[in-house]
Parts: structure tokens; sequence; C-alpha cells
């Protein structure tokens, strides 16, 4: 099992504005769907809200500092990284740190590799961002184009 983290960031590492993604791009979408699928997603509660349900064919994890926090059966809601990390270890996959910006803060001593989506725009307004040193020791293994202009750095630690 290896925890990765998956993000979309614009030009000035913007990763949200309002509470949601700033951008659509089928290409990323496509490409997210491809990648996480069959494994473990966590996200927190503000993510979680953003979607229409749980993501198809993987195990979703929300987690959550509200013990009432309610979701459909098909979701699991942890309060702890350390029980993610317990029961993601469980499973047969891998865990995928899909967001927003204080999941990705909780699992960074963990994040083994970062897929980085990188969206040609910059968004106006933007309020939260990816830390500038969020790849500090980590170093590219692969780049990879994508429709629409994207473009997609895979990065991993260094040992």
């Amino acid at each position: 099992m290896a925890i990765i983290g998956i993000v979309a960031v614009d030009r000035n590492l913007a990763i949200g504005k309002g509470g949601r993604l700033p951008w659509h791009y089928a290409a990323d979408m496509k490409f997210f769907k491809q990648t996480t699928t069959g494994n473990t997603v966590v996200m927190g509660r503000r993510t979680w809200l953003t979607l229409k349900g749980p993501l198809k064919d993987r195990l979703n994890i929300v987690l959550s500092r509200d013990p009432n926090h309610s979701s459909p059966d098909s979701v699991t809601v942890l309060s702890d990284p350390d029980a993610v990390l317990d029961l993601a270890k469980s499973q047969d996959s891998h865990l995928f740190v899909i967001g927003g910006a204080q999941v990705y803060e909780s699992f960074r001593p963990h994040i083994e590799r970062w897929i980085v989506t990188e969206v040609p725009i910059a968004v106006e307004g933007a309020d939260t961002f990816m830390p500038p040193d969020f790849l500090d020791g980590f170093e590219m293994y692969e780049l990879r184009q994508l429709d629409e202009g994207l473009r997609v750095k895979f990065h991993e630690r260094k040992t």
C-alpha cells in the first residue's frame, strides 16, 4: 500500500475558491477517476459535501472532527488520521489523499508520492492553496501531458 496525495493546482498553487474546485476540466476528472478507482480515498468533510455522492468503485473515507457527521452507509467517517491509516493498511489498495487543504496537511508526513495536475490558469479570488513547500523532499519521476493543456507531474519521496 502506498499513500499518495493527488491534487490539481493552478499557477499560484490554488486548489479552491469558496469551498469548491475553481475549474472543471473533463481530462482532469477522467484522469482522477482512472487513477483512484479500485483504491481507498480520504477526504475532509467539506470536500465530501461538494460531491454528489460516494466516489464509485472506491472505499470512501471522510475525515471529520464532528462525531455526529452522518453520511451514507457506503462511506466511512473517521475522526483521526491514524485510524484512517490503520483502515487503509487493512485494504488491498493504495490510499489516495484527495483534499482539502487540512486533510493534505494532516497526511503530509505520511505521503510517499504526489500526483500533481497543473491547471494552466491563475484563479482570481482563490482562497485555498497548497503550501509552497509541499513538494520539498520529493523528486519528479514522470511527466504526463493530458488534454486541455493539463500536465501531470508524478513525484516520490527522496530516500
